[in-house]
């Protein structure tokens, strides 16, 4: 079994100086008088001082309200064996920096920029794996239980490193790919984003032979401005690909042929066309795919060739998902049995369509903690699929406010509540200004009638427990649906009978 960690115990060297100098280009290693330099490096990487350990490269950032500048001492008596420095930093701090590295033994390495440094870095890493099969998601939902499913497959076969949680961004990227070690076979990352040019940067480090684009939706509108902005941006995970790699596109979605059109490799499509058949339907004569069962919460049974794969993720948004990586994994050599054990070994992730059964004692809840995040497609997706789940009891949906949508989030926020409010529901709980503000406005509009749902406009997270804690009774379903700024999930000690939690919005 592969172990990254337990590799590395030894403080073994991930890249020595003369790597590092190559890597960064444009990098000065100052004060050249620290002692064994030329088989100096780092063993571990750290953007936070506080995760600083001996052997560490510790990159301070500089973000809108802080520069990690500052911690730079701190790291260095923590045991960092290399600094990365801004050149302006190192020109009004050289006295300092110079004390650092005497007293310490730390290298200091000035560089024109330090989170491109950091990227440097890791695509100098990652070229020195270069028979890892490298397969890279991303998408504007969705990515991370692929990016679960797909090295859940892939560890039937070979060791295999992913990103842990979604470290997926222009520095989460990075610091996941210095946990690729000689023993492994292939690696699966998410790609994120929330600007323009950071799918970019990122795909540069990685340089994928595989990739997968899960849709592309509404997340991050309000910095990218439009669908097809971010729709350009998403594609760009095929923007290091030669003839040799092969990208998955699904075909239902609307910027399909806008995806598929790249000027290297190969693009393939998975499930139908758009307005052929349902959304999440599947082609048989080309997925292998004659079969699907809808089962609830338990999720689906998909029949691929000949084979029945419990797939334990309920709504249709996880078969699509689970299509794509049907479809891949087969591209890839897998076999029915192989890409059966690994999507079966898959559950839902944390605050993910996470069915959770709640009990107080008094009454049992059935709860959807869908909250880890959202945007209009999820939101509308995980009404939709609650509204078609039998239930006993009533259904209440919570809906916290959907963040980052710029000047759509009016238009955005009444799109979810015309939804909710036509699903069946019993009661509305609307939590956030945006949300609330879109409700007033719906108000105006009348488009609220007295056979909707009973709402209720909690302003604070104890008045939203308390609320729902005097409404809810035996067997009623509840989904919990927001941005993750929402924390809706600070609401569930309550539903068991304790406290809220109080900390953050």
């Amino acid at each position: 079994m592969c172990d990254a960690g337990h590799e590395n115990t030894a403080g073994a060297v991930l890249m020595n100086t003369k790597q590092i100098l190559e890597a960064v280009k444009g990098s000065e290693l100052l004060f050249r008088n620290v002692y064994d330099v030329a088989e100096k490096g780092f063993s571990s990487v750290a953007t936070d001082s506080r995760k600083v350990s001996s052997g560490t490269l510790f990159v301070p950032l500089i973000g809108e309200f802080q520069d990690g500048h500052k911690y730079v001492a701190e790291a260095a008596a923590s045991g960092a064996s290399v600094v990365f420095v801004d050149k302006k930093h190192a020109e009004k701090n050289s006295g300092v920096l110079k004390e650092i590295s005497g007293t310490y033994g730390t290298l200091v390495f000035a560089v024109d920029e330090t989170l491109g440094a950091l990227q440097d870095a890791a695509a100098f890493y990652v070229s020195l794996f270069p028979d890892l099969i490298k397969v890279a998601v991303t998408g504007s939902s969705g990515k991370t239980t692929v990016k679960e499913m797909l090295a859940a497959v892939f560890s039937r076969k070979f060791n295999t490193v992913k990103n842990e949680g979604n470290l997926n961004s222009e520095t989460g990227l990075p610091l996941s790919v210095f946990n690729i070690r000689s023993c492994h076979q292939a690696g699966v990352f998410e790609l994120g984003m929330n600007r323009r040019n950071e799918i970019t940067e990122i795909t540069r480090v990685l340089r994928p032979k595989l990739a997968l684009i899960t849709n592309i939706g509404s997340a991050h509108i309000g910095i990218l401005g439009s669908r097809h902005a971010i729709a350009e941006e998403k594609k760009n995970i095929f923007s290091f690909f030669d003839d040799t790699c092969t990208g998955f596109v699904p075909a239902n979605d609307d910027f399909a042929s806008f995806l598929a059109d790249v000027p290297a490799g190969k693009i393939l499509f998975y499930g139908y066309p758009a307005g052929e058949y349902d959304s999440y339907s599947v082609c048989p004569e080309k997925s292998g795919i004659t079969e699907t069962e809808d089962l609830g919460l338990l999720g689906f049974r998909i029949k691929y060739m000949g084979v029945d794969i419990f797939l334990h993720l309920p709504g249709k948004y996880n078969l699509k998902n689970a299509v794509g990586v049907i479809a891949l994994a087969s591209y890839a050599g897998f076999s029915p049995e192989e890409i059966k054990a690994g999507l079966e070994s898959v559950c839902s992730l944390p605050g993910r369509t996470e069915i959770l059964n709640v009990s107080n004692g008094v009454r049992n809840l059935t709860v959807i903690k869908d909250c880890y995040n959202a945007n209009p497609d999820s939101m509308i997706h995980a009404v939709d699929f609650c509204a078609n789940l039998p239930r006993s009891g009533r259904l209440v949906f919570v809906l916290g406010s959907m963040l980052e949508l710029g000047k759509e989030s009016a238009s955005a926020h009444m799109q979810a509540l015309e939804k909710a409010f036509s699903s069946g529901a019993d009661a509305v709980f609307l939590f956030g200004e945006e949300i609330v503000s879109a409700w007033k406005k719906f108000i105006m509009e009348s488009k609220h009638h007295a056979s909707n749902p009973v709402v209720f406009l909690p302003e604070t997270i104890e008045k939203l427990s308390r609320e729902l804690e005097e409404f809810l009774t035996d067997g009623d379903t509840v989904l919990l649906k927001g941005s993750r700024g929402m924390a809706l999930e600070r609401v569930i000690p309550a539903l068991q009978g304790g406290v809220p939690e109080v900390s953050g919005v």
